[in-house]
């Protein structure tokens, strides 16, 4: 059985092009090469050499064609690979297996966003994804209801299998390594960290945050990492586009998010493994799956309800101070059994062949 793969691209980058990278290691750690179809490859790393590669171009083509124009080619493109089932991690109608990270319909639902002439070419395309496709692999709760509610897709066709995350890259260090991290992006022994991580800050709820922590008397700092935030103060750092962002996490006391649609946030996994437990509003899909004891919920869009968890995160945290022992040993207390499914990429690569396996012997 040959497996395709096609996203917008094969690089370091966030959301469906990060978890197409993952998906390339697992399947090379199973002795496959899949064919891998995308606008743009960085042959610098590594993953590039696990694949065939086939590049799609769209360059010429106005944005809102490209995803037409690069859906339509892959039909042609993925035969000539003889590829016998195709995962869809970008809007494409030939993928046996559609990837829902996100979905159009909700993301204008959530941020309230009138829908342009370009927004319904877009939903269109995903739309047809859906009805083409054999199974529609959704990454939380949250998208399968999305997938049923706003297109329609019949819930027997539908799979909600988490996102992988790298255990051996995301976890605990120990109290000296901690304090180390803490200097290095320059964080005082007395001051509460939240991280912020973001590269779009109104989305992801920078505002909201903002306007919690005024006034406050906590000794708090909110680190924004990513893209620089419109002002800086003695309250909100910028700390830079931090490639390691598990040093983020480990140095910080709690990660933040206030956004207003993120269908999973993998960022939240992510710190919870490292042991920083995530201040997060309820309609973040990746809370269904930490446990309670690595996160703080408040009720989206919410500022009394955010104030309100702010206090009481951190007020314990206060009692041990942010760079002692303790509060090292409490991270790998967070950490431990922090994520509540199995986030292996081995897992979830493992996943993914049922499912084809399935539709190649329904042929």
């Amino acid at each position: 059985m040959k497996i395709g793969l096609s996203s917008n691209a094969l690089k370091h980058s966030g959301g469906l092009e990060r978890y197409a990278m993952d998906l390339v290691r697992g399947f090379a750690a199973r002795g496959m090469t899949p064919a891998f179809f995308a606008r743009r490859f960085d042959m610098s790393v590594p993953e590039s050499r696990m694949v065939e590669t086939h590049r799609i171009k769209v360059s010429l083509l106005p944005g809102k064609l490209r995803d037409y124009w690069f859906s339509w080619r892959l039909r042609r493109a993925r035969r000539a690979a003889k590829v016998d089932v195709l995962i869809g991690c970008n809007r494409v109608d030939s993928s046996e297996i559609a990837i829902c990270g996100g979905t159009h319909l909700g993301f204008l639902r959530a941020t309230g966003r009138v829908q342009k002439r370009s927004d319904t070419w877009q939903i269109a395309l995903e739309r047809k994804q859906y009805e083409q496709a054999s199974f529609v692999v959704a990454h939380s709760n949250l998208m399968r209801d999305e997938l049923r509610e706003l297109y329609g897709v019949a819930e027997a066709k539908v799979r909600v299998l988490y996102p992988p995350v790298d255990g051996a890259r995301f976890k605990p260090v120990d109290s000296e390594q901690r304090g180390a991290l803490r200097r290095k992006f320059g964080f005082a022994d007395h001051e509460i960290v939240l991280l912020f991580p973001s590269s779009s800050h109104e989305r992801k709820g920078l505002p909201l945050i903002e306007a919690a922590l005024e006034g406050t008397t906590l000794p708090v700092v909110l680190a924004v990492a990513g893209r620089p935030p419109a002002r800086t103060s003695e309250r909100v750092r910028y700390i830079g586009y931090v490639k390691e962002i598990e040093d983020g996490y480990r140095a910080a006391d709690f990660t933040i998010l206030a956004s207003k649609y993120e269908p999973f946030g993998l960022v939240g996994v992510e710190s919870a493994m490292c042991g920083t437990p995530v201040i997060f509003p309820s309609s973040i899909g990746c809370c269904d799956a930490i446990a309670s004891h690595a996160k703080f919920v408040f009720a989206p869009d919410d500022l009394a309800d955010l104030r309100a968890t702010l206090e009481r995160a951190i007020r314990p945290r206060l009692a041990s101070g942010a760079t002692s022992p303790t509060a090292a040993a409490a991270s790998a207390d967070v950490a431990r059994e922090a994520v509540l499914y199995d986030a292996s990429v081995a897992s979830h690569v493992d996943a993914l062949l049922g499912l084809a396996t399935q539709i190649v012997e329904r042929r």
